[in-house]
């Protein structure tokens, strides 16, 4: 018998309410505990109150997308924090300057059926850091 994972405390920023909503009940039901946000400036809100191990981030969303979203987080900052990229911009320069700004991972939401999200985000959680050069792209 399989042992449950770690519970993690999850940052969902997806401005899509349907995606938003899937992915909080995918990863709810394995245990982890979830803030969901719709634009990089609420995401930004809930950090003040929520301390993630992990944030799953869109890139393209009204307000504050997730490029400007890593500029004002500094992930340098925040080291202990791991960001996955979830977009649909593969070999994008918005892709590039993500993991410029310490993105750990980016996943194509195209590639990645709903049901393997629990895969992807507990194998990133394990993950060690990225290397410097970081452009690694990660499809399931």
């Amino acid at each position: 018998m399989e042992e449950p994972s770690a519970v993690a405390r999850i940052l969902i920023v997806e401005d899509d309410h349907d995606l938003n909503n899937a992915y909080c009940i995918i990863l709810r039901n394995e245990g982890h505990e979830i803030e969901t946000a719709f634009d990089g400036q609420e995401a930004l809100n809930k950090l003040d109150h929520f301390s993630p191990d992990l944030i799953l981030l869109d890139l393209l969303m009204p307000v504050m997308g997730g490029l400007e979203f890593l500029q004002h987080y500094n992930l340098p900052d925040h080291r202990e924090v791991k960001v996955l990229i979830f977009t649909n911009m593969e070999n994008s320069p918005e892709v590039a300057e993500a993991y410029k700004l310490g993105a750990h991972r980016c996943i194509i939401k195209s590639w990645t059926a709903p049901h393997n999200l629990a895969r992807v985000v507990t194998d990133a959680l394990h993950a060690s850091p990225p290397a410097k050069q970081g452009k690694a792209k990660t499809t399931a």
